[in-house]
């Protein structure tokens, strides 16, 4: 049964419709001028009506967070199951390759600069490019084939 709308609000009501309003402009329903606006309405409300004459035109739940309707299409591309019942990874072998070349090119570059500035030092970036590439040579000829 909803409340009488001449009940008298209490600091815990009006603390509550304060809350809902600064979501709600955080959310981008309303703006920071509505939302002072709104915010005085709701600390001068004496009774419950008023302050759900504040709160009228908005939602009370986030619309985003409801349920996905089951007619509507997805917007992303689900995981798809490999023959052992794993998700396969929806990166390819090509942008992780790609991957481990830039990051193994920008470590390279950094050493040669170091390098020629006078401070050779111990080819750390072997260790960087090394396992990665091994992992990824295991992954590329051991892995699962892709239809």
């Amino acid at each position: 049964m909803p409340p009488n709308p001449e009940m008298r609000a209490s600091d815990a009501d009006r603390d509550r419709v304060a809350s809902t309003l600064r979501e709600h402009c955080a959310q981008g329903r309303i703006t920071m001028d509505e939302l002072q606006e709104r915010l005085d309405a709701t600390y001068e409300a004496r009774t419950l009506g008023q302050l759900q004459d504040v709160t009228s035109d908005l939602p009370e739940e986030d619309l985003h967070e409801l349920p996905v309707p089951a007619a509507q299409r997805t917007t992303y591309v689900p995981a798809t199951k490999d023959r052992r019942g794993g998700e396969v990874s929806p990166v390819g072998p090509r942008a992780m390759w790609v991957t481990w070349g830039a990051v193994s090119g920008i470590s390279l570059t950094i050493w040669l600069i170091l390098a020629v500035t006078g401070t050779l030092a111990y080819p750390w970036w072997l260790w960087v490019a090394g396992p990665w590439g091994i992992a990824l040579l295991i992954k590329t000829f051991a892995g699962p084939k892709r239809p």
